[in-house]
């Protein structure tokens, strides 16, 4: 392992499918709120990445109201998120190789409460040095304060020349511009390509193509 490359990993998107979990889970949500959402599947998966929160207000929910849907939400999630959760094709080959040349962490907008069990689940857990979940920080992606607050938590300070974050969405990649890292953008999630490419110059299949280029970099 080299200790002077850092390697930050988003989770939905970039490691796992979680997409069952989420889309289901907020459908029971409405149901349980009673909200006669007129939206579709695709409208919950283009925003996943985003805070709870951000996400129902943005599918018609009130701001008002929005922290009771995100109850309905976890009430459910907790019990269904490591069955309906699934690696993505090559993720564990990527965290292993990613592990075996640089020092790893988490940086995600799920809650960590249930991230942590779920990384569990996986058998991913062992491999990565810190888990910044959504109750870590009080701003989130885009915002530089996950990443920075990791780098912290691994004892890291900025600036640092060989930091990456690999991600699926724009939120990842603005993250790490916010944060004067590097990035890599990955296609096995939820943002398209031509997205992608707007905010970072490297864009991979998935995440283990993303640490095989970063293999043959620091070789």
């Amino acid at each position: 392992m080299n200790n002077d490359v850092i390697i930050l990993f988003d989770l939905d998107g970039t490691l796992i499918d979680s997409t069952e979990a989420i889309v289901s889970t907020f459908y029971h949500s409405f149901e349980v709120m009673d909200y006669d959402f007129k939206g579709s599947d695709e409208d919950i998966k283009n925003l996943i990445g985003y805070p709870l929160n951000v996400m129902y207000k943005e599918l018609g929910i009130e701001e008002s109201k929005t922290w009771d849907f995100v109850d309905a939400y976890k009430n459910r999630y907790k019990d269904i998120s490591t069955i309906k959760t699934k690696l993505l094709e090559n993720a564990i080959e990527a965290v292993k190789l990613a592990s075996s040349i640089a020092r790893i962490s988490i940086v995600t907008t799920k809650t960590r409460k249930y991230t942590i069990p779920l990384l569990e689940h996986l058998e991913l857990m062992p491999h990565f040095e810190i888990v910044t979940g959504y109750e870590c920080v009080e701003n989130h992606k885009p915002h530089p304060e996950p990443i920075l607050k990791t780098l912290k938590d691994m004892n890291i300070l900025t600036p640092y020349e060989d930091i990456w974050m690999i991600g699926d969405t724009k939120l990842d990649l603005i993250a790490a511009k916010n944060a004067n890292i590097k990035s890599i953008g990955v296609l096995c999630g939820y943002g398209d390509e031509k997205e992608l490419f707007e905010h970072t110059e490297i864009v991979k299949k998935d995440a283990f193509e993303a640490i095989k280029y970063l293999e043959k970099l620091y070789s």
